[in-house]
C-alpha cells in the first residue's frame, strides 16, 4: 500500500532582533505549507531554550544581535545534543563574522534580501542537510578563507580522501546538489551521500560547508 500522506512540515526557529526583519521573515515562510515557523527571539540568548522546547529540523539566526550574536548562537545549539541546522542571516557587509559562523559550524548563510520564493527553497535544502550558500557571493566569500597555513593544512587532510572522494568534495565546494553531484559524475544519489557522509567523516566537518571551505583551502575549488 503507497503511502500517500504529505511529509511533516520543516520546523524552523527565527532569531532576529529587527521586529520588521523577524515578521517579515515568518511571513514568507509560512506561505510554504512544507514550512512551520514554531517559535521566533528578538535576541540569541534565547536559541538554546527556544530549540529545547520546540525542536526545530532548522534555526535563521541574525549575525549581530544586542546581547549574543550569531557566532555565539551556532557555538551553543551545535553543541547541544540534537543539533538543528543553522544558518545566517546577513546583509554581506559583514564578511568577518560570516566567516567565524561558517567555520564554528553554520551550514550556510542567507542575505536578507533573499527573495521570497528562494528563502523558503533554501529552508528545504537546510532540512535535507544540504549547505546553503547565496550563489550571489559564495565563490567571494569562500575565495577568502585561502590563504597560507590554511592552504597547507587543507591540503594534509584532503590527502585522506579517495581521488572519487576529492571528486566529490570539489563538486561540493562549486554548491552542487547531490542530484547534479549524481549526474556529474555518473553516480547514483545515494552513492553520492555515502561519499559525502565519508568526506565529512574523514575531515572532521561538521558539515558540508565546511566540507567546501576546505576544499576552497586546499585549491581543490
Amino acid at each position: 500500500m503507497i503511502d500517500d500522506r504529505p511529509d511533516p512540515p520543516v520546523k524552523v526557529v527565527v532569531l532576529e532582533d529587527e521586529e520588521l526583519v523577524r515578521s517579515g521573515v515568518r511571513m514568507i515562510l509560512d506561505a510554504d505549507p512544507g514550512i512551520e515557523v514554531v517559535a521566533e527571539g528578538g535576541d540569541g540568548d534565547v536559541a538554546v531554550d527556544l530549540v529545547a522546547r520546540h525542536r526545530p529540523h532548522v534555526v535563521l539566526t541574525d549575525i549581530q544581535m544586542p546581547r549574543v550574536d550569531g557566532l555565539e548562537v551556532t557555538r551553543r545549539l551545535l553543541a547541544t545534543p540534537h543539533p538543528p541546522v543553522v544558518a545566517v542571516l546577513t546583509t554581506f557587509d559583514l564578511d568577518e563574522y560570516v566567516h567565524a559562523a561558517l567555520r564554528a559550524g553554520a551550514a550556510g548563510f542567507l542575505l536578507k534580501d533573499t527573495p521570497p520564493r528562494e528563502l523558503a527553497r533554501a529552508v528545504h535544502v537546510l532540512a535535507r542537510g544540504e549547505a546553503m550558500l547565496s550563489p550571489r557571493v559564495t565563490k567571494r566569500l569562500l575565495s577568502t578563507f585561502s590563504a597560507g597555513d590554511a592552504a597547507e593544512a587543507a591540503r594534509r587532510r584532503l590527502s585522506l580522501l579517495t581521488d572519487r572522494e576529492r571528486e566529490v568534495a570539489a563538486a561540493v565546494a562549486q554548491g552542487l546538489t547531490n542530484a547534479e553531484i549524481a549526474a556529474d559524475l555518473y553516480l547514483s544519489a545515494s552513492t553520492v551521500k555515502v561519499h559525502i557522509g565519508r568526506i565529512m567523516a574523514k575531515l572532521e566537518a561538521a558539515n558540508r560547508t565546511q566540507v567546501a571551505i576546505i576544499a576552497h583551502d586546499a585549491r581543490l575549488a
